[in-house]
């Protein structure tokens, strides 16, 4: 049974996602909320698989993925995301570590989705085979959680991202080198792919805000 190391800063997650394994017959050699914990268990323990979640630590889970990957190139990893377009997370395939299997949260429900990745996600590496999503029925398909969001450009969801950072128009053309007022349009074809409108009661840019962060998942639960 392959040994399994779990990083997740959520608090919550961890306690709960690491029992729910447990359950199912995942050997969890170790539980980490932190990047120096996670060092740790990974150089005594020696896991064969881990999972991430995308969202861990400041620096994020993928580069995270990419260090521990330097370590040890056997390692199968396994990334957890509640966020069905990891654009919105500034992310790119070209970013994932070959091999890697991404679980979306909301299949973790039925927990088989995330058990069945840790021993294929070992294979995956073995094979040098690039990123793929898996599912709640373990079927791996690029475009299973195809949303509103696959609808929206690297652009659009550039500009979504940056709106809900806070940034005005004037700030996100000079960050992308164009106008304000492309901007500006593209800000307005976003709304409109969104189905978003403004009212009295409502600013656009919170709505937005309030779309990203919706799509890019919950609260995190940091101990």
């Amino acid at each position: 049974m392959e040994k399994v190391l779990l990083v997740t800063d959520d608090a919550f997650e961890l306690a709960t996602l690491a029992a729910a394994m447990r359950l199912h017959g995942v050997n969890i050699i170790g539980e980490a909320n932190s990047r120096v914990l996670a060092l740790n268990i990974f150089r005594t323990m020696h896991p064969q698989a881990v999972v991430i979640d995308v969202q861990f630590d400041a620096h994020g889970g993928v580069p995270f993925a990419h260090e521990l990957r330097q370590l040890d190139p056997t390692i199968g990893i396994v990334l957890t995301t509640a966020c069905p377009d990891l654009r919105l997370l500034n992310l790119n395939e070209k970013d994932i570590p070959v091999g890697t299997l991404i679980v979306l949260k909301r299949s973790i429900v039925d927990l088989d989705a995330i058990c069945e990745a840790i021993p294929e996600s070992i294979l995956a590496n073995t094979r040098r085979s690039k990123m793929s999503w898996i599912n709640n029925h373990s079927s791996l398909r690029p475009d299973v959680f195809d949303s509103v969001l696959h609808k929206l450009t690297n652009t659009q969801i550039e500009t979504l991202r940056l709106v809900a950072n806070g940034m005005s128009n004037s700030e996100i053309g000079r960050a992308r080198f164009v106008s304000e007022k492309a901007v500006e349009q593209i800000v307005a074809r976003v709304a409109q792919q969104l189905s978003l409108a403004p009212s009295k009661s409502s600013n656009l840019r919170v709505l937005m805000a309030g779309e990203y962060f919706k799509w890019i998942g919950a609260p995190r639960h940091p101990l």
